[in-house]
């Protein structure tokens, strides 16, 4: 026959330490099942053209039946050796990229170390050089990017010395700059901090040993 249990719930900030961080490992194991890297992604297509990079995409189809473009990005993390980001697409001289990336990211050093690189390789090769960059095999990170690089000169010059390892260690910092970004945005919704104030505003309950109640 049916009974009534009474149990007795508490709010996150009420429990003990230990049951709290029993309901954050709850939040970072459940919780993060949505696409919390978006933002990043955002961001990262927006620095890409500044830089001369124009990311392959492949169209994905929409539930309301419309299609969008989706970059050729990925990313694994962020514990295990091998962890890292990866990017397919072209590169191509992007006039003014030093100044625009500083204009865009002013404090972002790592972004103006790359556009300077880049702007100096390019100048020594009259502007002429571009990359294809493809991503190989089933790991993501900067090594796995096969990265080709030519210099488009009507007379047959070829590269300057240097200028290939330069174009190819750039695109290989840029994918370095794309994980780092994703890892503190991880790190950050998985902190002890943006738990808490996330599970407080939703109300959720937990008992007093910490598991989520409903």
């Amino acid at each position: 026959m049916p009974r009534i249990v009474e149990t007795t719930v508490y709010a996150i900030e009420e429990l003990s330490e230990a049951a709290r961080e029993r309901a954050r490992t709850w939040y970072r194991e459940t919780c993060l099942d949505y696409q919390w890297y978006d933002f990043v992604y955002e961001d990262f297509q927006a620095i890409c053209p500044i830089l001369g990079v124009a990311l392959r995409t492949s169209p994905v189809r929409l539930n309301g039946g419309g299609t969008r473009e989706r970059p050729h990005l990925w990313f694994r993390g962020f514990a295990s050796q091998g962890d890292g980001a990866s990017f397919e697409g072209s590169y191509s001289h992007a006039r003014g990229a030093a100044g625009a990336i500083r204009a865009y990211a002013p404090k972002d050093t790592g972004l103006h170390r790359i556009a300077d690189a880049l702007q100096t390789a390019q100048k020594r090769n009259f502007f002429q050089l571009h990359g294809s960059i493809r991503q190989r095999g089933n790991y993501c990170h900067e090594y796995t990017m096969a990265i080709e690089v030519e210099r488009d000169s009507p007379t047959w010059q070829p590269m300057t010395d240097g200028a290939e390892d330069t174009l190819i260690e750039a695109m290989r910092d840029l994918a370095r700059w794309l994980y780092r970004q994703l890892r503190q945005e991880y790190e950050h919704l998985t902190s002890d901090a943006a738990i808490d104030e996330t599970v407080a505003d939703n109300r959720w309950s937990f008992t007093a040993g910490g598991e989520r109640f409903g």
